[in-house]
């Protein structure tokens, strides 16, 4: 069983696109536990609405490869049409972070409002 830190950010009907995420990752995942979801400006395109952004706990038996997979899958599934500009506005961005304690993410590291929602989460993970 893995440990894992999944973001989540929509911008696209956040009210819709966010519990349509937890419900999918729920019915495939133990879903341990999730942080406060918080409005964010937009980063590299500004000309778009703001974010609705936050993380998801899971306990998953799939590998980190199948997982990632997975979750782009669920993009696909909840609307998500990527682009060239890749920080255009979205209906679902999921992204591993953490994978069994260890950062897996730079964008965790380069990002305040990713560290304070994955230590709501897990408090014990070192972020410096």
């Amino acid at each position: 069983m893995h440990r894992v830190v999944i973001s989540a950010g929509s911008n696209i009907d956040p009210e819709k696109h966010i519990p349509a995420a937890r419900e999918m990752i729920r019915s495939a995942h133990r879903l341990v536990s999730e942080s406060r979801f918080i409005q964010t400006k937009p980063i590299g395109f500004l000309e778009q609405p703001d974010f609705c952004n936050g993380v998801f706990l899971i306990d998953t038996e799939m590998s980190r490869n199948d997982l990632n997979k997975w979750i782009k899958d669920v993009e696909k599934k909840l609307g998500r049409i990527r682009t060239a500009n890749k920080y255009g506005p979205r209906t679902i961005d999921l992204d591993i972070l953490v994978w069994d304690g260890n950062i897996v993410n730079k964008d965790l590291i380069e990002r305040d409002f990713l560290k304070t929602a994955v230590s709501e989460v897990l408090p014990e993970i070192d972020l410096k």
